[in-house]
């Protein structure tokens, strides 16, 4: 196995996994590379979105294929966004872009003193479209909500999400080190220990 279809086009998460999995000497490819269009992702969990991108990344591209479904769960807002993170702007009025996100979490969570909040991500991997076995891998990391963006590192919620442990944000750190506390990091590492014991 030398290439892996990642079902997103995202080129953040893209450029993390790519980091993360080069040592196993696999290649991760955005599935925008290899054909058209997305999966629908209609449901309400992680782990079932996750699922079915993957499974529609490999049925179009012929190729073993990792899904990710990351979202932000704030604890005053009761878990939410959650699966609706990407679009999160978007029910306050705001085109659809990473600042607006930033822009509608920070207003909506004026006067809040509870800033709490976890970042998910869930990586499925099937080996062809009806895997019967997927793997998956969880990734969760604690942080607050900065009341200000602070750092130009990263993509998404990353210049409010503040590490407490580390005093900044994930966009005011390096990559390494992002990838080392992130939830993406945390779960790509399982799943290179998952495709590395399962797959290779």
């Amino acid at each position: 196995m030398k290439t892996i279809v990642l079902a997103s086009n995202n080129q953040g998460k893209l450029q993390e996994l790519q980091s993360l999995f080069a040592p196993l000497g696999v290649q991760i490819v955005a599935q925008g590379k290899l054909f058209s269009g997305e999966a629908e992702e209609p449901f309400q969990t992680f782990v079932e979105n996750a699922l079915a991108k993957a499974r529609f990344a490999a049925e179009h591209s012929g190729l073993p294929a990792i899904a990710d479904d990351a979202g932000l769960c704030v604890k005053a807002f009761g878990g939410l966004p959650g699966v609706q993170t990407a679009h999160y702007c978007q029910q306050f009025g705001y085109p659809k872009s990473d600042a607006n996100n930033v822009r509608a979490l920070l207003e909506q969570m004026a006067g809040l003193a509870d800033r709490s909040a976890y970042m998910v991500s869930t990586l499925v991997g099937v080996r062809q479209p009806h895997d019967p076995e997927p793997l998956i891998a969880v990734g969760k990391v604690a942080v607050h909500i900065a009341p200000e963006p602070r750092g130009d590192k990263g993509f998404g919620f990353d210049p409010v999400l503040l590490l407490p442990e580390l005093g900044q944000t994930f966009a005011q750190l390096p990559e390494a080190t992002k990838n080392q506390y992130s939830h993406r990091g945390r779960a790509a590492r399982t799943m290179c220990e998952l495709v590395r014991q399962y797959w290779l």
